[in-house]
C-alpha cells in the first residue's frame, strides 16, 4: 500500500491522463516559457484565430498574474508547472473556438470589466458607439434608463457609470442572462441604482417607464447564422443573435412599443447592423417618433439609430 505521497502522485497522474488538454501538456513538458509562447501562438493561428499572438499574450498574462509576462520571461522561477497546466486548460478551450471572453470569464467594455458566460453576448467595442450617442444627447439630470435585451448589462452599466443621478432597468427574457447582469451590477458598484426584470422586450413595463431606452437587439438574418464564425455561431446565445428572415423582427416589436414606453421627449438609441439604418429609421418614423438619426461607428459603418418621442 502506498503512502500519502504516492497517492498524491497517483491522483495527479490520473488527472493528467484524463485531461482533454493532455496533448498540450505533453507538448510543453520541459519547454521554457518562451517556447511555450511560440508554440501556443502557432497553434492558435493554425486553428483559424488570426490574432493568435495577441491572444497568447492575454492567456499568459491571465495565467501568470500577478506577475507579468515580461517578468516571467526574465525569471523562469515565476512560471510553475501548475501554471502551465492552467494555461493548457484555458488554451485548449480557445483552440476549440470558445470565445476568449468566455475562456477568461470577463471582457472589458467602456471603463468596466464585465463577467461573461455562454448565456450572454460578449460586449463588443462597436456597441460603445451607442453609449457615446446617448451621453452626447443627454445631460446630468436624473433619468431612468431602460435596456431591452440587457444581456451582460454592458450598455446599461456603462451609462450609469457616467451619470451618477441615473437609475436603470435591465430587461431580458433569459434568467441566466439576468443573473450575469445582476452580478456585473454588483461588481461595478451599481447594484443600488439598477433592477433587473424578466420580460419579452417591454411587455412587463408600464407606460412612460423610460426617459431613455436603449437596446442591442438580435439583428442577424436567420439564414446568415450558419456562416458566422464558430465563436459566435456555436458559443453565443442564438436568442441574442437571430433577427428573423430580414433581421428586423426585434426592431418591429421594440419600436412599435416605444411611444408607450418613453416619456414625452424621451430618447431611444438602438444598435443596428451596418445595412439596417434606413429600414430601422423608417420603422421609427411610422410610429411617429421624431429627430431620427443614424450614427456611425469608428469604422464608418452605420451602427446606431436614435430619436425621440414627440413632446406633444
Amino acid at each position: 500500500m502506498g503512502g500519502p505521497f504516492d497517492k498524491l502522485v497517483e491522483a495527479a497522474q490520473s488527472d493528467f491522463d484524463a485531461a482533454a488538454h493532455k496533448p498540450l501538456l505533453q507538448a510543453w513538458q520541459g519547454l521554457p516559457l518562451a517556447d511555450i509562447r511560440r508554440d501556443l501562438t502557432q497553434r492558435l493561428i493554425g486553428a483559424g484565430i488570426e490574432e493568435g499572438a495577441e491572444e497568447t499574450r492575454f492567456l499568459l498574462n491571465h495565467t501568470l498574474a500577478p506577475a507579468s509576462l515580461a517578468q516571467a520571461l526574465a525569471d523562469p522561477a515565476l512560471f510553475s508547472w501548475q501554471q502551465a497546466e492552467a494555461l493548457a486548460a484555458l488554451s485548449w478551450r480557445r483552440l476549440q473556438r470558445v470565445p476568449l471572453s468566455q475562456v477568461l470569464g470577463n471582457q472589458p467594455f467602456w471603463t468596466l470589466d464585465l463577467a461573461v458566460t455562454a448565456d450572454v453576448l460578449t460586449p463588443r467595442a462597436d456597441t460603445e458607439t451607442l453609449v457615446e450617442v446617448v451621453l452626447a444627447e443627454t445631460g446630468d439630470a436624473p433619468a431612468c434608463v431602460v435596456d431591452l435585451g440587457t444581456g451582460s448589462g454592458a450598455i446599461l452599466l456603462a451609462l450609469l457609470s457616467e451619470r451618477a443621478t441615473w437609475t436603470g432597468i435591465g430587461v431580458d427574457l433569459s434568467d441566466a442572462a439576468l443573473a450575469v447582469a445582476g452580478g456585473n451590477a454588483q461588481s461595478c458598484g451599481l447594484a443600488d441604482r439598477t433592477r433587473f426584470l424578466r420580460s419579452r422586450w417591454g411587455e412587463a413595463l408600464g407606460d412612460g417607464a423610460a426617459d431613455i431606452l436603449v437596446s442591442n437587439p438580435p439583428y442577424i438574418v436567420s439564414d446568415v447564422l450558419a456562416a458566422l464564425e464558430p465563436e459566435v455561431r456555436d458559443h453565443e446565445p442564438t436568442l441574442a443573435l437571430d433577427g428573423g428572415a430580414d433581421g428586423l423582427d426585434a426592431y418591429r416589436l421594440i419600436i412599435a412599443d416605444l411611444p408607450r414606453l418613453l416619456v414625452p421627449g424621451g430618447l431611444f438609441a438602438l444598435e443596428i447592423g451596418y445595412d439596417q439604418g434606413e429600414a430601422v429609421s423608417a420603422l421609427a418614423a411610422e410610429v411617429g417618433l421624431v429627430a431620427i438619426d443614424v450614427k456611425q461607428d469608428l469604422a464608418g459603418q452605420d451602427r446606431v439609430v436614435s430619436g425621440r418621442r414627440a413632446v406633444a
